[in-house]
């Protein structure tokens, strides 16, 4: 149930008390929380046209709440204030320094391009310009599904001809032209520089032994490892006919379903002896020897439970080891086991990188309200979870399907869950949710190329991380997790100390000049 008079108080509330700038929030409480919407002539932005830093000093503030606050900005000066002899110091120290970081983003699923479709041309454009613009999130990633997944309204993969080995039939699906491509095409016209990892979900049916599309214990026949890379070539062969080039490629997503009984997602089992077997005899050499040997193998694709483990396991073969780049890891069990794995991953060995290539609430059983509009400890999941990937050697956070519907879907086998923005057709309008600014509070200001440095923080309510850019500005968000307010004192050794309140249960990211 809405209560559009509540949200109007609101609105008039931040206006005013100062917290406005050029696009603001129209915000709309439903029962779960306060959305901000957006149409196909209005949405709220972050203008590029603002100074990024005015002078040394100074500092930009930028903060969303569960109060209803989204990105607003204000400013301050170091060495402006005099901090209370009680307050917590956090200490940066640009000094230290770790991973460089590659980015944020979303995945161009069928069911993200459905739902886009059903709005005007024009608020379609707003949501790209939303997620990729220069004013939105500034995305730089994106992961594009190989064929089908759940979130398609049919099982499908490129070539369903039972024993084509040479793959005459394969072809891209209409939904890659009517639901991916375009959508595609304009995240790169929004940023030219936008990277693109892949996945498959399964390997077409005939190539497995149990020739189904899911269903447990469907691996990769060994007769078929040669057939499937080149069906993997002839996929990153089509995008490239229409200018879309693939960064990386994962060995495919979530190869443990395919030892769950009962599961009905897409899979394709692997074990790390014959994932391992696969890339150092198969995948490896066939893209070095292609045109797209700069393609880079990730592994894994799953749950934080297999590392580092199944990527020790992989790297016992060396040769497979020289072909691959990185582990990709999904977040849908993190809350269970210790982040500490992904510094054992990391020190495994450092050369390989870490990507977080999947998130999304409103998954498993025990989330009965697969869409919660407005929810703001879902957005208070996103901002954990990226600040506790940053801590732990990520360089980067993929968020799951970037549009869906108030339903959460469409998805095959009714696997709905939640997204960032949830589409209105009725009244062409989209509702931006707290999960939205979540990441919009790293990936607007967190660019390519930034570097993760030290930041000494022992409070127990608020989580934190920081990094230098490459303009040679620190960014540091901080993240209350408390119900009430707390000042902190943020404290570097080239600028000296700013007081900062922060408000209850609030995501703030702060930028000055180093």
């Amino acid at each position: 149930m809405e209560h559009t008079w509540k949200a109007l108080l609101l609105f008039i509330f931040l206006c005013n008390n100062g917290y406005t700038h050029a696009n603001d929030c129209v915000p709309r409480e439903f029962a779960t929380g306060i959305v901000c919407v957006c149409n196909a002539t209005y949405c709220d932005d972050t203008p590029d046209s603002n100074p990024r830093i005015p002078e040394n000093g100074t500092l930009y503030w930028y903060v969303s709440s569960k109060s209803g606050l989204r990105l607003n900005l204000s400013q301050a000066r170091f060495n402006s204030c005099k901090a209370s002899s009680y307050a917590p110091i956090l200490t940066v120290d640009p000094s230290k320094r770790y991973q460089t970081i590659f980015g944020f983003g979303g995945a161009f699923t069928d069911a993200t391009g459905i739902n886009i479709r059903n709005l005007s041309q024009a608020a379609q454009d707003q949501i790209m310009r939303t997620y990729y613009g220069r004013n939105g999130s500034r995305y730089s990633l994106g992961r594009i599904p190989i064929g089908g997944t759940d979130f398609s309204t049919r099982p499908y993969t490129y070539d369903d001809s039972p024993g084509d080995v040479s793959l005459q039939y394969f072809s891209l699906a209409p939904e890659d032209y009517n639901y991916k491509i375009p959508f595609i095409k304009r995240a790169i016209e929004l940023n030219p520089d936008v990277k693109f990892v892949s996945s498959a979900w399964s390997a077409p049916a005939w190539m497995k032994i149990n020739d189904r599309i899911n269903g447990l214990f469907g691996f990769l026949e060994k007769r078929y490892y040669g057939t499937y890379v080149d069906y993997l070539i002839k996929f990153l062969e089509e995008y490239k006919k229409h200018g879309i080039d693939i960064w990386g490629i994962t060995t495919g997503n979530e190869p443990l379903n395919a030892f769950v009984p009962f599961d009905r997602l897409n899979d394709m089992g692997w074990t790390p002896s014959t994932v391992s077997e696969w890339i150092a005899d198969y995948a490896g050499p066939m893209l070095e020897n292609s045109e797209f040997n700069r393609t880079k193998i990730l592994i894994l694709d799953d749950q934080i439970f297999e590392i580092p483990l199944v990527p020790e396991l992989v790297f016992r073969n060396q040769k497979a080891k020289h072909y691959i780049s990185g582990t990709a890891v999904h977040w849908y069990f993190d809350r269970f086991f210790p982040s500490l794995l992904l510094d054992d991953t990391h020190n495994l060995s450092p050369d390989k990188f870490i990507l977080m290539t999947e998130a999304c609430t409103g998954a498993g059983f025990l989330n009965i309200l697969k869409v919660a509009l407005g929810s703001w400890e879902r957005a208070q999941e996103y901002v954990l979870s990226i600040i506790e990937y940053m801590n732990h050697w990520g360089i980067g956070w993929i968020d799951w399907n970037l549009v869906l519907n108030k339903a959460g879907g469409p998805n095959w086998i009714n696997n709905n869950v939640d997204a960032p923005i949830i589409v209105n057709p009725e009244t062409d309008e989209f509702f931006k949710q707290p999960m939205y600014y979540a990441l919009k509070h790293f990936s607007r200001f967190v660019e390519r190329g930034s570097v993760r440095i030290d930041l000494n923080n022992n409070l127990s309510n608020v989580e934190s991380t920081a990094f230098v850019t490459p303009s040679n500005e620190v960014v540091v968000v901080l993240y209350n997790r408390n119900n009430k307010e707390e000042d902190v004192v943020l404290k570097d050794p080239n600028n000296g100390s700013v007081c900062l309140k922060l408000l209850p249960y609030s995501i703030n990211t702060i930028i000055y000049a180093q």
